[in-house]
């Protein structure tokens, strides 16, 4: 068990049971979001060549005069 793992039990027994379930509800929670967090940066950082890529096309497009300008009401 890491120290900030005891820690945090050691806080968590020191609630009423009651607390604790809120508690532990929250945690699941965050821990949950901090799991979509780095999966999120994991696929972000995977792709990070292909949207480089895709930027250079889009700018080549734009200067060579084949790009138009997106309109929101054509979605």
């Amino acid at each position: 068990m890491s120290a900030a793992t005891a820690t945090v039990l050691q806080m968590m027994e020191s609630l009423p049971e009651p607390v604790q379930e809120r508690v532990l509800e929250h945690l699941q929670d965050y821990i949950e979001d901090m799991r979509d967090e780095m999966n999120w940066n994991q696929s972000f950082a995977r792709s990070q060549d292909k949207l480089v890529e895709a930027a250079g096309k889009a700018r080549a497009e734009i200067s060579q005069g084949m790009a138009t300008p997106l309109n929101p009401d054509d979605l």
